[in-house]
């Protein structure tokens, strides 16, 4: 027997679109609280100092925490070879903006404190708040637009067409509904963010940001729920029409699928899948009331929990889509038909059991050693080597 055969095709490609949606979230759950930061430094530091606490809450992590995104891509490019030609042919503009804000934040933290002048500093205080604020709501848009479905189909070559002109695709993005998403994202960030701060802050800066965190854990629990009332009643779900052939060759032109219904079925027919939605709401709810009361570690969990429900509930609804079509519902590509071979997703396997693991100690390690507040005080006794 092949090596690689000892695992079915078919559990292999179950396994890797569960650790996509493992690394997204670790992406967000790490690098989320780094972006919603950034996008609170204006309304949470009102001094010089007051803001470089802000940023050195997370100047020791940030650079480890985007780990997880670069992981993300790369998953996406060898286990899902569609997936990433299809999506970043048709997202190039919006790919291209949110690389420009996460290219310039890390310019941003090696060069805001270089100089004393306060109009120097003010400008990369700005590239801070953009470089937080963009992705956290291009990142929601996007998984509104996926929700709705994207205007592409393939051709009897597996290439992948876009209806629309260059800059028509990146304004059509910028539907209703995936404009709410973008809400939902944005505010879900800032009260991860939020709960960061309070947990890695102290005085006024604490106070003000669980004021915000607050506000934007009621926004993102109402966004998210209007978001399921709008999938139930005002957005066509999309569904396979014969039986998935699940451990067939990679061409989403084999499978037949019909855009209708509603995408919310699937709890019907899967109602396990509901605990997620439930994590979402009982840890903004949860998120909350920690901000409230002060509380801190274990309001940084509640996020985190809030985080997981909120982006697993969408992978799950969608299962085994990954990104339907709307121009032909035919080119569709679910998780069935667009992964990589047999053999590469078994290499894949073997690779991220290894460094996985190794990965998350270091991780683990860094934040245990870096643990406690961030002071004005600190600043001071070390504002030549701190941002």
């Amino acid at each position: 027997m092949i090596l690689y055969e000892l695992i079915d095709y078919d559990i292999l490609r179950v396994t890797w679109w569960a650790l996509l949606g493992v690394l997204l979230i670790g992406f967000a759950l790490t690098d989320g609280f780094d972006m919603g930061v950034g996008a609170l430094l204006p309304f949470v530091a009102r001094t010089d100092t007051e803001r470089r606490v802000v940023i050195n809450s997370v100047g020791p992590v940030w650079e480890g925490n985007q780990v997880w995104f670069i992981l993300g891509g790369g998953a996406i490019f060898a286990a899902w070879p569609p997936l990433y030609a299809v999506s970043f042919s048709g997202f190039y503009l919006a790919m291209f903006v949110v690389l420009a804000a996460l290219i310039l934040r890390p310019v941003a933290f090696k060069y805001r404190s270089k100089r004393e002048s306060a109009g120097w500093r003010a400008g990369w205080d700005r590239a801070l708040f953009v470089g937080g604020a963009v992705p956290a709501l291009l990142f929601g848009v996007a998984v509104g637009n996926v929700l709705l479905g994207v205007p592409f189909h393939l051709t009897e070559d597996l290439v992948p067409m876009y209806d629309g002109s260059f800059y028509g695709k990146f304004l059509g993005l910028l539907r209703p509904f995936a404009l709410l998403a973008g809400v939902v994202s944005f505010s879900m960030l800032l009260m991860h963010g939020a709960a960061w701060l309070s947990l890695k802050t102290e005085g006024v800066i604490a106070a003000r940001a669980r004021r915000i965190g607050t506000l934007a854990g009621l926004v993102a629990a109402g966004g998210y729920a209007l978001a399921g009332l709008w999938l139930a009643f005002g957005i066509d779900g999309f569904s396979l029409v014969n039986e998935a052939v699940v451990d067939g060759p990679s061409n989403p032109l084999y499978s037949e699928v019909s855009h209708g219904g509603s995408w919310l079925a699937a709890y019907g027919l899967r109602p396990w899948i509901a605990v997620a939605p439930v994590m979402g709401f009982v840890g903004i709810a949860l998120a909350v009331l920690g901000l409230r009361a002060g509380r801190e570690v274990s309001t940084l969990l509640w996020s985190k929990m809030a985080i997981t429900g909120i982006i697993a509930s969408v992978g799950l609804t969608m299962f085994p889509f990954i990104l339907p079509s709307t121009v032909k519902p035919d080119s569709s590509l679910t998780v069935w038909d667009a992964s990589s071979s047999h053999q590469t997703l078994f290499i894949m396997l073997v690779c991220a059991l290894i460094f996985m693991p190794l990965i998350l100690a270091y991780t683990a390690w860094v934040y245990k050693v870096l643990w406690g507040k961030v002071t004005e005080d600190d600043i001071a006794e070390h504002s030549e080597t701190l941002y």
